[in-house]
């Protein structure tokens, strides 16, 4: 690590974070290197890939629009923290609560009285031409603390040192999750990095956060009721709202979990309409309400801005914060915050000028060559260009758009942002460094995150550090004033106590719904590896019987035809049906279904829980063609959907949630275990009795179970009554059936549903397989015929334990929509 520190050496032309110009180490950052000059490079990194396992595993990333699905930009995180003093960032603290204070009465005047605009202190273009400006929230009477809760500013520093404010974010202001998960990653895998370095905590700003929601809903009286509202999983930074939600423990939502009735906004959950007080919302302001913003919206709640104008909801932050997110508005700061708090602005803006101003036009159009251009609106209408890097062809189409449309164009001086040491391919390199922070209300007051989201530049040389374009990550540390620190005294007050709860398992149907599905995909997903895994087996072991091989076929596929399908190998279909994609019944659409659907249960899932579901999708990207290969990487998935399945059931507290799960899985076995058995003993095959049955308990797993019971050899009627009819076996139908009794039992009456559909045809389920005689079922094949009452039996079940799939929909999941495939696998009828 020596050797790497003495060869860094950053550009001249920016303020380096770590050494100064002479080429001295910053004195912030001594404690730090010391650390690192005696630490082993081999072990450096080993923990070092520790931590970007860890992030794989835990699921972060970055979502990019337009990416393929399979395509979602892992999190990058550089070991290297950015280090800052505690004198510099008072100052930094001072501006930023400065600043969001004026954004906050800008925002309240702009929707009010409107004197910044009557008076002429901002143009009103600026404002009324902004698309993130909402008439309709005109006059609104929206608290204080929520017209900016959370506020992000990205700041830089100049080559000065001097921190500037780049760009304000107030509409969806994310990452601060992304900063909380970088310094848990840091700590773990480097811990003796935070030994005896003062480094403040991030835990303060997210605490002040919650208490925040927490008081405004209190205000409303009654049950604090608060919700994170989203706009999905094609958000570029689901993750990061899964996370900020589960940490926060508030519940996450889409706009259709949500209703407005009599101008009172509402959770749509199992048990009945639950009264919503306060969201906080990551959607863009536009698609909020489709009845008064964009109506072309599927993600917002009709309806949500009467709610508010009743004061029956608070929205923070505020709909209609958005326009303030325009960099044009960073040349007339400095007087409004003269204007409106008396004050001058302590924490400038990077150089700006709107070219809506002629005075303005003129000086960018003399000066082109060294401005960065950039959309007054957004990047939704156009990318910045950099000039002093743009083609010729850039320069020229830019400076034919800024003659015909100015006022739809900023320019800022391009700045060389400071540099930090960031890992790269030739060792230690000087990346450009931008630092997201974060602001949050605190009563009266603001309280800013003691750290940031640090982005470096995707390569040295590069001044732009964006996600979007590949930039990593760094955690952040403020160092405590070591004059000032003390030792930490801990004030015990008398506290309220809080009344005893077991509540808290009503789930919204949507997620009802995501739940039980993803209980169906998991089981189908073992079950057909199962059977995939011991027909490796079977092939591994060089058996030619044929009659075997036919059964086996037969099993994956019943319209398997020997003479038809002669070329259709047992060996390919298992291949086929392991790693080809676009095979409709093979593993890799189930697999799809389960990586989408527990990413929309994100906020539901344990760590380990996403970290097992992570395994899968890592197995499921191994494509082994050898049997042997193929024989071990199936001993893996079952291995690990059995681990998930477990680990779900064990620490999972008995909520609705749980119970749809758990509905989903037996449901599919049920259903899965009815055809296998079915297509197994009630049609006539060349296979020997004895074969067949040696096969189905193989893959069912109670061969041993078989065996102690039944030491004498095998029989048909012994195998029927243990995978059909025995209520001890896990794996029986009459099992599945009889926990789905349980379940169904526990949740709740829905006002309107068809009563006892469920439960008439599930008793009609139950009794059937009771009342059937084991040995005539077990009856042996006649000439020409099969097994009819076997058949008859296993018939019905297949056609009535399908049909509660809809029952359950109609029931509690009826304001949705099953897609095309979930409603055919409904229905599923076998042959």
């Amino acid at each position: 690590m020596a050797k790497l520190l003495e060869a860094y050496h950053p550009p001249d032309n920016a303020y380096d974070e770590m050494v100064t110009a002479t080429g001295q180490e910053r004195e912030t950052w001594d404690a730090l290197l010391e650390t690192l000059r005696v630490l082993n490079p081999s072990e450096f990194t080993h923990r070092w890939d520790l931590a970007r396992r860890l992030l794989r595993e835990n699921g972060v990333t970055f979502n990019i629009y337009g990416a393929d699905k399979d395509d979602h930009r892992q999190w990058g995180l550089d070991p290297l923290p950015l280090l800052i003093s505690a004198e510099q960032w008072k100052q930094v603290e001072r501006g930023l609560e400065q600043r969001t204070h004026l954004l906050s009465l800008l925002i309240e005047d702009v929707y009010g009285a409107q004197r910044c605009l009557k008076e002429g202190w901002i143009p009103v273009d600026l404002v009324y031409g902004h698309p993130g400006f909402q008439r309709p929230c005109h006059g609104l009477c929206v608290p204080p603390e929520c017209r900016l809760l959370i506020h992000s500013v990205d700041i830089v520093r100049n080559p000065d040192g001097q921190f500037m404010v780049l760009r304000d974010r107030a509409e969806t202001p994310g990452g601060a999750g992304y900063a909380l998960e970088n310094r848990l990653a840091l700590k773990r895998v480097l811990p003796e990095f935070f030994e005896g370095r003062g480094i403040r905590k991030l835990a303060s700003f997210f605490n002040n956060l919650r208490n925040t929601v927490h008081e405004l809903a209190r205000r409303r009286g009654g049950k604090t009721s608060a919700v994170f509202l989203t706009p999905g999983t094609l958000s570029q930074t689901y993750f990061e709202q899964a996370y900020l939600a589960q940490y926060l423990g508030f519940p996450l939502v889409q706009g259709d979990d949500l209703t407005v009735r009599n101008n009172r906004v509402y959770k749509k959950l199992l048990g009945g309409l639950e009264p919503v007080d306060v969201i906080v919302k990551r959607l863009r302001d536009g698609y909020c309400d489709p009845l008064e913003l964009r109506s072309d919206s599927v993600l917002g709640i009709p309806g949500l801005v009467q709610a508010i104008k009743a004061g029956n909801v608070i929205v923070a932050n505020s709909i209609g914060s958005g326009w303030v997110d325009t960099p044009a508005l960073q040349v007339y700061l400095p007087e409004l915050c003269r204007r409106f708090l008396g004050e001058e602005l302590l924490l400038p803006g990077v150089p700006s000028w709107w070219c809506g101003e002629p005075e303005s036009l003129d000086y960018v159009l003399e000066n082109l060559s060294q401005l960065v251009v950039k959309p007054v609106f957004g990047t939704a209408f156009g990318e910045a260009v950099f000039m002093p890097v743009a083609s010729e062809k850039e320069r020229q189409l830019t400076l034919r758009k800024l003659k015909q449309n100015p006022s739809q164009y900023v320019a800022q001086t391009q700045l060389s942002p400071s540099t930090t040491p960031c890992f790269g391919e030739s060792g230690l390199e000087p990346r450009s460094t931008l630092l997201r922070t974060f602001i949050t209300r605190h009563g009266q007051d603001y309280s800013v995150m003691p750290g940031a989201l640090t982005l470096a530049s995707s390569r040295a040389g590069s001044v732009v550090a964006s996600l979007t374009t590949g930039a990593s990550s760094k955690d952040t540390w403020i160092l405590e004033d070591a004059e000032v620190r003390a030792p930490e005294v801990k004030v015990v007050t008398k506290r309220q106590p809080m009344a005893l709860s077991r509540g808290g398992g009503d789930i919204a149907s949507r997620v009802a719904n995501n739940l039980f599905w993803l209980g169906r995909y998991l089981e189908r997903g073992e079950g057909l590896c199962r059977i995939l895994r011991y027909s490796a087996g079977r092939l591994n072991q060089q058996n030619e019987a044929g009659g075997e091989q036919s059964f086996l076929h037969y099993l994956i596929n019943p319209r398997w035809k020997p003479h038809r399908d002669e070329g259709d190998s047992l060996k390919t279909r298992v291949l086929n049906l392991l790693n080809k994609e676009s095979q409709p019944d093979g593993l890799a659409p189930c697999l799809d279904n389960i990586r989408r659907l527990t990413g929309v249960v994100r906020d539901r899932l344990t760590n380990d829980s996403w970290r097992l579901s992570n395994r899968l999708w890592e197995l499921a990207s191994e494509k082994p063609e050898a049997m042997p290969d193929v024989q071990a990487h199936l001993d893996d998935m079952v291995t690990t959907f059995s681990a998930f399945s477990g680990l779900f059931a064990e620490n999972t507290s008995r909520t609705y949630g749980w119970r749809f799960l758990e509905i989903g899985r037996r449901l599919e076995r049920a259903i899965a275990t009815v055809g296998f058995v079915r297509r197994a003993l009630s049609c006539r095959r060349d296979t020997p009795e004895a074969l067949v049955l040696e096969v189905m308990l193989e893959i069912a797993d109670a061969s041993r179970t078989y065996r102690r019971r039944y030491p004498a050899g095998l029989q048909t009627a012994p195998v029927i009554d243990l995978l059909v009819a025995d209520e001890g076996n896990p794996r029986s139908v009459l099992y599945q059936l009889l926990c789905l009794e349980d379940h169904f039992d526990a949740l709740p009456v829905i006002d309107g549903s068809p009563p006892g559909d469920v439960d008439k045809l599930l008793l009609r389920c139950i009794a059937a397989v009771k009342l059937a005689d084991v040995y005539e079922l077990a009856e042996s094949f006649t000439e020409g015929k099969r097994r009819a009452q076997l058949n008859n039996l296993l018939r019905d079940l297949g056609r009535d334990i399908p049909s509660l799939s809809d029952l359950i929909a109609k029931r509690y999941f009826n304001h949705l929509v099953l897609t095309g495939q979930e409603a055919r696998f409904g229905r599923e009828v076998l042959p």
